[in-house]
């Protein structure tokens, strides 16, 4: 082809483009009502409809999980609380155990306690008539305070606001106050009851073994006879009776002191 042919070529087919360019060709006409949509706007519209019920349907998904999550964490929560009731519940039960076992326990103590008031009140009963009895059979020293503690004993017997323990613990104090006579010296001042008018004097106890006593003037000494049941005066013993008072009122140490003492008898079995 000629330079000249293909240039009129090429302009003929400039020439439309050129005319499209100054004028938009006209818009395609709307499909008439009742018309069916073209292939590509139904597919979008399927599209449209396919993205809304995924969308629903993720939704739903969602709710569902979230639901699912809630319940599993009240499952759990009620196997937790299920699990601490069980350990309660069983703690309670050892506790109602133990109480049962502690009151069995209380109801035979309260048998043996009704079993040992029966045997130990006779004894304690006979306990103090021997403490009264030896008291009266015994040397006549503090004869009045000792006395008395064995009325205020006798009295507490028949008390109910004292306690078995209590009433047997005082007895039994009674007894060591009454042995520890034995072990001890001492002076004190008394009323002397004789065949006349009672006198004050001084009393000098050695143990329970002696029992001397002196006028306050120091003129007159004797001591308690037991064979006879009587105050016997003796101023040979006014020497140790001195000496005596001096060791009783820790004036001076102890030592041999020369006093009465009664010969010892034998004991019939």
């Amino acid at each position: 082809m000629s330079r000249l042919g293909f240039v009129l070529a090429w302009g003929l087919c400039l020439t439309p483009l050129a005319a499209g360019a100054q004028s938009a060709p006209p818009a395609p006409p709307a499909p008439p009502a009742g018309a069916k949509p073209a292939p590509l706007e139904r597919a979008l519209n399927e599209r449209i409809e396919a993205d809304v019920e995924e969308r629903t349907s993720q939704r739903r998904v969602d709710e569902l999980d979230d639901a699912t999550q809630k319940m599993l964490t009240e499952y759990r929560r009620a196997l937790s609380d299920a699990e601490s009731y069980e350990a309660y519940a069983e703690q309670l039960e050892a506790q109602v155990q133990s109480q049962s076992d502690e009151k069995a326990t209380i109801e035979q103590q309260l048998l043996e306690i009704e079993t040992t008031s029966r045997e130990v009140l006779p004894l304690m009963q006979r306990m103090l008539e021997t403490l009264e009895q030896f008291v009266a059979l015994d040397v006549p020293f503090l004869l009045e305070e000792r006395t008395k503690r064995v009325a205020t004993l006798k009295e507490m017997m028949g008390r109910a606001d004292v306690t078995i323990s209590e009433k047997y613990r005082r007895i039994l104090e009674a007894y060591q106050v009454e042995m520890d006579y034995g072990r001890t010296i001492e002076a004190y001042e008394g009323e002397l009851a004789g065949e006349g008018d009672p006198r004050t004097v001084q009393f000098l106890r050695v143990g329970r073994v002696t029992l001397l006593y002196q006028t306050l003037d120091g003129r007159e000494t004797g001591y308690w006879d037991a064979d006879r049941k009587s105050w016997v005066v003796a101023p040979e013993y006014g020497a140790g009776f001195e000496e005596g008072i001096g060791v009783a009122k820790k004036a001076r140490a102890p030592e041999m002191l020369i006093v009465p003492v009664p010969a010892p008898k034998e004991t019939q079995s």
